[in-house]
């Protein structure tokens, strides 16, 4: 890698863009709103149900100036989900602040694993056990989308909701490949811990990306 590359790496003005597409919101707290996927790879959690697995290694996505990006956003839509892959391995202040130029909405997915950078309207946060969240990532989390593969996750996800401020918002998301067993479990417990809020894979249920 050049010079004048990896300077452009480091600033976050070039980035490993694995997709990026315009679609329905399926998860979480802005479920059915239309925003402007753009999902960087490169991931060093890599939880087993991933579903976006092939977003792991950042050598096998291109690299993409930020500004190539920000020109197909602003002619399309009003809000914007950086995700991955785990989106903070990269330096995040560019794009937010292009985007925010632009009147657009800034929103990230993220396991929290590494330190924050950027400016964000909404940060949903999902903490994986193979790599928890750093202390200032449970600080500014917006929405706590907790995971559930098994019964066990129940627990993780109760240690996790204590760590978080006391704003943020609490969701339950069934894990896509068990969810007919989950489901009606969340349910249960939603109701009997209304703190609790669920979340569905949506756009797995409206087959969109």
């Amino acid at each position: 890698m050049d010079l004048k590359t990896e300077e452009l790496i480091n600033k976050g003005k070039m980035l490993p863009l694995m997709e990026e597409f315009y679609t329905i919101q399926g998860e979480g707290f802005y479920s059915g709103n239309a925003a402007y996927f753009i999902r960087f790879g490169g991931c060093d959690v890599g939880c087993s149900w991933c579903d976006v697995k092939e977003s792991w290694d950042e050598k096998l996505h291109p690299l993409t100036l930020i500004d190539e990006i920000i020109n197909r956003v602003k002619n399309t839509a009003k809000l914007a989900v950086i995700t991955g892959g785990e989106p903070l391995m990269w330096n995040l202040d560019y794009i937010t602040q292009e985007l925010h130029k632009n009147n657009i909405q800034t929103n990230i997915e993220t396991s929290g694993a590494h330190k924050m950078s950027g400016k964000w309207d909404w940060i949903c946060l999902s903490p994986k056990r193979s790599k928890l969240p750093l202390d200032e990532c449970y600080e500014v989390a917006n929405e706590l989308k907790m995971v559930i593969h098994n019964k066990g996750d129940f627990k993780f996800a109760e240690k996790q909701a204590k760590k978080v401020n006391k704003n943020c918002l609490l969701l339950l998301q069934p894990e896509w490949s068990t969810k007919n067993e989950m489901t009606p479990l969340i349910i249960d417990y939603v109701k009997e811990n209304p703190q609790w809020k669920i979340s569905l894979q949506t756009h797995k249920y409206l087959d969109i990306p």
